[in-house]
């Protein structure tokens, strides 16, 4: 049951990065229409919000996936009995950090909304509400690092390492 409700956070969480970037194209194809038609429109800033939260909210869908970019120059070589603890590591490492980011970014968030930060441009938006989408994206992402060690842990292989469908999605005996 929670793995089913995981599974379907992170890809909604995808579904939501597309949606957003398919908001970059709509501002920026409104702003060129706008000025073909000798109209000032200042689509910028919404689609640099639009991209923040494309990205922070697909970064768990796309750990989940495997798709992140990860260099495996050390870890291919090692032996099979130290790969293990330092895959083990990489996981703890990756969840301490995302973690602290995650609080940050969060704190962030509602010292920006307790201030009534706006945004300087001519959208004039409160700060808050793109950092929320930001904050969300990336405890998500923690939800995914702490998912994948207490899988690691467990005695399951690295799922980041690629998709599910290869069949990596189940324990190592």
């Amino acid at each position: 049951m929670l793995r089913a409700f995981l599974d379907k956070l992170y890809r909604g969480c995808g579904y939501i990065a597309a949606a957003f970037m398919v908001g970059i194209a709509v501002t920026i194809i409104a702003q060129m229409v706008a000025r073909l038609r000798g109209v000032t429109l200042d689509a910028t800033e919404a689609a640099g919000m639009c991209l923040a939260a494309s990205t922070f909210f697909g970064l768990a869908h796309t750990f989940r996936s495997g798709a992140h970019v990860r260099i495996n120059l050390i870890v291919d070589r090692l032996p099979p009995g130290l790969r293990r603890p330092v895959e083990l590591f990489n996981s703890l490492l990756g969840t301490v950090v995302v973690g602290y980011l995650a609080w940050h970014v969060g704190q962030l968030a509602l010292q920006s909304h307790e201030f009534n930060d706006i945004s300087p441009g001519l959208l004039a938006m409160p700060f808050w509400i793109p950092q929320m989408g930001v904050a969300f994206g990336i405890a998500v992402l923690w939800i995914a690092f702490v998912d994948e060690l207490v899988w690691q842990l467990k005695g399951g292989r690295p799922r980041y390492e690629a998709p599910d469908e290869i069949g990596l999605d189940k324990p190592v005996a």
